[in-house]
C-alpha cells in the first residue's frame, strides 16, 4: 500500500494511457493504426524536445540535427557493417547527446540567448544537412536504402508484414521517453531548469550553475531525439539529407509540445493527440471538400494553410497550450471556489 500511494499522479496517468493505448490498438482498421503510429511517434519526439525547449526554456529550431544523427548513424552502421540497428540507436543517441552537448557549450558559454540561441540551433542543423548531401560516406543527396529482408525482425528492427510491431515500439519509446521527463520534472534538475527558464541570473544567483545544467538538458533531449531518428529509418526504410535534416523535421517536432503546452509533462502527448488528426482532416478536407468549399478541391498546400491557421488561432487564444491554459482555468476555478478564511489579516486588525 505505502508503494502504491508513492507513485505520483503523473505515473498513474501514464500506466492508464500506456493500457489505453495497447488496448485501441486491436479494434482499429490499419489506416486507423497507422496515424495512432504516426501520433505516439510525433508525441515521443515532442516529449525529447520538451526537456529542452519546455523545461529549460532553450527554444531549439534545430532538432533535426539529432534527428538526423540518430537515423544516420544506425543506418549506416547497418548497411555498411551488419550491425543491429538497436546497437546502432544507442551509437546514435551517444553521438547526438555529445554533439548536443558540444553545441550547447559552444552557445551557452558566449551568451547565446533567445532567439540568436534558435537560430544557432538552425544553422547547426543546416550544416549537418550540407555535409552529408555531400559526403558519398552516406550517399549524398541520393540518401540510403534499408535492404528488404522479406519478412518481419524484431533483432534487425524492421517490420514488413506486421505494422503494428512498429506501434507497440514507438508506444514503449514513448513510455521510456515520459518516464525519463517525469523524473526530471519531479527532482532537483527539473526544478533548476525551470528557475533557470524563469530568470537565469537569479537561478544563477541562488547558486545553480546554470551552463551545466543547460548542457545536460540539450545532451538529454538531443539523446532522446535521435532515438527517434533510428525509428523513422527503421519505419520508412528510407533516409535522405532533407527527409531528416530539413527544417520541416524541426518544426514538426517542436509544434507539437508548443500547442499541447511545452513545460508541462503532458503537453507534448496532448498536442499530438490534437494536431495529428488534425492533419489527416485538413488533407481529407482538401480532398474532398463539402459544396461549399469546393473551390479547394485538389488545391496545393491548402491543406498546410487550413492546419497552419488553425494553430495560430489556438496558440493566439491559448499562448500556454491547451495543458497550460487548461491547468491555469482549473486553478481560477479551485480559487472561486476555496471560501475565504474566516479571520483573514484585515479582520483581525479591525
Amino acid at each position: 500500500m505505502n508503494a502504491l500511494t508513492r507513485i505520483s499522479r503523473d505515473h498513474w496517468i501514464l500506466i492508464g494511457a500506456t493500457i489505453i493505448f495497447a488496448l485501441v490498438s486491436q479494434f482499429v482498421s490499419p489506416f486507423q493504426l497507422n496515424i495512432l503510429t504516426t501520433m505516439l511517434y510525433w508525441a515521443y519526439l515532442g516529449t525529447a524536445w520538451n526537456i529542452m525547449g519546455g523545461y529549460a526554456g532553450q527554444f531549439s529550431f534545430g532538432h533535426a540535427a539529432f534527428f538526423g544523427i540518430g537515423a544516420y548513424t544506425s543506418t549506416v552502421m547497418y548497411i555498411d557493417f551488419g550491425i543491429s540497428p538497436w546497437i546502432g540507436m544507442v551509437a546514435g543517441m551517444v553521438l547526438a547527446a555529445l554533439f548536443g552537448a558540444f553545441t550547447g557549450w559552444l552557445t551557452f558559454r558566449f551568451g547565446v540567448k533567445g532567439h540568436f540561441f534558435a537560430l544557432a540551433t538552425f544553422a547547426f542543423a543546416e550544416m549537418l544537412r550540407l555535409i552529408a548531401q555531400d559526403s558519398d560516406f552516406v550517399n549524398a543527396s541520393i540518401g540510403l536504402q534499408f535492404p528488404i529482408i522479406g519478412g518481419d525482425s524484431w533483432a534487425l528492427m524492421f517490420f514488413e508484414e506486421t505494422a503494428i510491431n512498429y506501434y507497440y515500439l514507438i508506444l514503449g519509446m514513448l513510455v521510456v521517453c515520459t518516464l525519463v521527463s517525469i523524473w526530471i520534472y519531479q527532482n532537483k534538475i527539473g526544478f533548476y531548469l525551470q528557475a533557470i527558464r524563469e530568470d537565469e541570473d537569479a537561478a544563477a544567483a541562488l547558486g545553480v550553475d546554470a551552463l551545466n545544467y543547460k548542457i545536460i538538458a540539450v545532451a538529454i533531449s538531443a539523446a532522446l531525439t535521435a532515438a527517434g531518428g533510428t525509428f523513422f529509418a527503421q519505419r520508412f526504410g528510407f533516409i535522405d539529407p532533407m527527409l531528416v535534416f530539413g527544417v520541416a523535421v524541426s518544426i514538426d517536432i517542436l509544434l507539437r509540445p508548443i500547442f499541447g503546452g511545452s513545460g508541462t509533462v503532458w503537453g507534448p502527448l496532448v498536442g499530438a493527440l490534437l494536431l495529428t488528426p488534425l492533419e489527416v482532416f485538413t488533407r481529407a478536407l482538401k480532398d474532398s471538400p463539402p459544396a461549399f468549399l469546393s473551390f479547394i478541391e485538389g488545391r496545393s498546400g491548402t491543406d498546410v494553410m487550413l492546419f497552419g491557421i488553425i494553430v495560430i488561432v489556438v496558440v493566439i487564444f491559448m499562448p500556454d497550450g491547451v495543458v497550460g491554459t487548461a491547468t491555469n482555468w482549473l486553478d481560477r476555478l479551485r480559487n472561486r471556489e476555496t471560501p475565504p478564511s474566516p479571520n483573514t489579516p484585515q479582520e483581525a486588525s479591525a
